[in-house]
């Protein structure tokens, strides 16, 4: 007797979720590489520009819970048909876009089809496979988010050297956009696992705890620790000596490498070490890029690459494993609080150059020493945010040392 369920092509749809991170990738990369271009096309404030990157942030997380809470029902084929229309309307808009408003806009719906990826791809793939090659899957799959990041900034590097316009640079995003829509299209996707959908007052019962607060609070400094710097590299560091999109190839070059031995590292450190020692060394890279020029900026790279390379997936299997019946929806929470918080200081950081630039003009700086000037004293603020968290999980570690954390299940991350 034969069965007349239509078979799930996993190859297929596992190629199609790893080209939509890249769509993701390259939508935070390239926009990095063009911010300055922006500005100076559209004659606006880095407090603007900050408004601009906060849309990206913003509509991430609106998406990423969403479709976390509605995952089960709505499914992953709707939430990635939204999120190919979401990237298409984005990418579109900002090119043809006319000034400031626009921007925003268009920014905002880039941002909520990256959440739907987020929402949509992870437990698809979960639902795909089992054991041990679900989280191999899992792990290959997010590989290619600081592995986009890389081709995504290497990509605008050789086109602003060549001098083509930010509008041509948009287009390459179209790329990988048309390609994960390619490859999902007509094919049929695995069904939700029902058990692991928990009803949501189990979820927010278990939210409500202290370590889950903690945690809460804690992933608002490490994402903004982790994207502030990097989403401002163009800008602030285009006069140092060194190159702004060569150090975002490096440090997500080094990122991607150090996820792919992440096991080793927790198992000797522990989950708590981790968060401890990734603090220490994304503060003294901070610090480093608001003293050195040239190739010392390079070894600042490296310090900060160290750094926040484990925040996010150690973050969200902090959550799975301390706070084990918060479920998918309290990683998605999580994720969607780090995301909301680069939101909200994306602006401020902007304000914070606007002020060093006004600063550094009336002690008689101009144009590049002033750009320079201006830069490093902004980083020189942003390292409060990794000073803060070293506080933090100093106690988190003090705290945890005597609790045994769960068993891993599969983490989205």
């Amino acid at each position: 007797m034969t069965s007349n369920t239509p078979t799930v092509n996993k190859t297929a749809l596992f190629n199609g979720s790893c080209f939509a991170l890249i769509t993701t990738a390259f939508t935070f990369a390239i926009r990095a590489g063009i911010l300055q271009q922006l500005g100076q096309q559209f004659n606006l404030t880095a407090e603007q520009l900050g408004f601009i990157n906060s849309m990206w942030f913003l509509g991430f997380p609106i998406s990423m819970i969403l479709g976390g809470i509605f995952y089960h029902s709505f499914g992953p084929k709707r939430i990635m048909q939204v999120a190919f229309i979401a990237h298409a309307l984005g990418i579109v808009l900002t090119i043809y876009a006319g000034g400031y408003t626009l921007l925003l806009i268009s920014t905002l719906f880039i941002g909520f089809g990256n959440g739907c990826t987020e929402a949509a791809c992870n437990p698809m793939i979960a639902d795909s496979y089992s054991g041990v090659k679900m989280n191999q899957m899992l792990n290959r799959f997010h590989m290619w988010f600081p592995g986009g990041i890389v081709i995504g900034s290497l990509i605008s590097k050789f086109m602003t050297d060549a001098q083509l316009s930010w509008q041509i640079q948009m287009w390459v995003i179209m790329i990988p956009t048309l390609i994960y829509a390619f490859l999902f299209w007509g094919k049929t996707f695995p069904k939700p696992h029902e058990e692991g959908a928990m009803s949501l007052s189990e979820n927010l019962r278990a939210m409500i705890s202290p370590t889950y607060i903690f945690l809460f609070i804690c992933m608002a400094f490490t994402a903004i620790t982790e994207f502030g710097p990097q989403q401002w590299v163009g800008l602030v560091m285009s006069n140092s000596g060194a190159s702004p999109m060569l150090i975002l190839a490096l440090v997500t070059g080094l990122m991607a490498v150090g996820r792919y031995f992440a096991g080793p590292v927790v198992k000797a450190l522990g989950q708590t070490g981790v968060l401890l020692i990734s603090a220490v060394f994304a503060a003294i890279g901070i610090y480093l890029f608001s003293v050195v020029t040239g190739p010392l900026a390079y070894v600042a790279a490296i310090c900060f690459a160290i750094g926040v390379c484990y925040f996010w997936p150690t973050m969200v299997g902090a959550v799975a494993q301390r706070v084990p019946l918060s479920g998918a929806l309290g990683m998605s929470i999580i994720g969607g609080v780090g995301m909301f918080s680069s939101s909200i200081f994306q602006p401020i950081i902007g304000r914070w150059i606007d002020g060093a630039r006004a600063e550094s003009a009336q002690a008689g700086l101009a144009g590049p020493q002033l750009e320079l000037a201006a830069g490093q004293q902004t980083l020189a603020k942003m390292a409060a945010f990794p000073a803060i968290l070293i506080v933090l999980f100093l106690i988190f570690f003090f705290w945890q040392r005597k609790k045994q954390p769960a068993p891993a299940a599969a983490a989205a991350h």
